[in-house]
């Protein structure tokens, strides 16, 4: 069964979507709305900012390829059902939601929140940021 949000197609159950499959949603939706320079702009400043703050042997990595950019995950994100990847993914978004409420308001946070496979996976984007 396949699924759709925002363009991106989803095959299978949204339970068993890998982290990869995740991080593909919020990047082609951050890319949809500011294009691939600044979304990778942004999403270099979270994953920076969530290095610091958990251990992460292989972190996603946003390349510039030509004139436009894009990311490589970590082969443990392709799992579907890898806990440390979805752990991973939520500190992530943790980080990168506090920078889009602080650097764009709450559009891209409200696009992201409406996200159906985003929010049955623990990834939250509501606009509320953690103190």
């Amino acid at each position: 069964m396949a699924g759709h949000e925002n363009g991106v197609v989803l095959h299978g159950d949204p339970e068993a979507l890998s982290a990869a499959e995740l991080f593909r949603l919020i990047w082609e939706s951050l890319a949809d709305v500011l294009g691939t320079a600044a979304a990778a702009a942004l999403l270099r400043r979270a994953i920076k900012q969530t290095v610091t703050r958990i251990s992460w042997p292989e972190p996603v990595l946003v390349i510039r390829n030509g004139l436009d950019y894009e990311y490589r995950v970590p082969e443990a994100w392709t799992q579907a059902c890898s806990e440390e990847a979805l752990g991973a993914l939520r500190v992530l978004a943790t980080e990168l939601r506090m920078l889009l409420v602080e650097l764009t308001g709450p559009v891209l946070v409200r696009r992201l929140a409406r996200l159906g496979p985003l929010r049955d996976r623990g990834i939250d984007f509501s606009e509320e940021v953690p103190k």
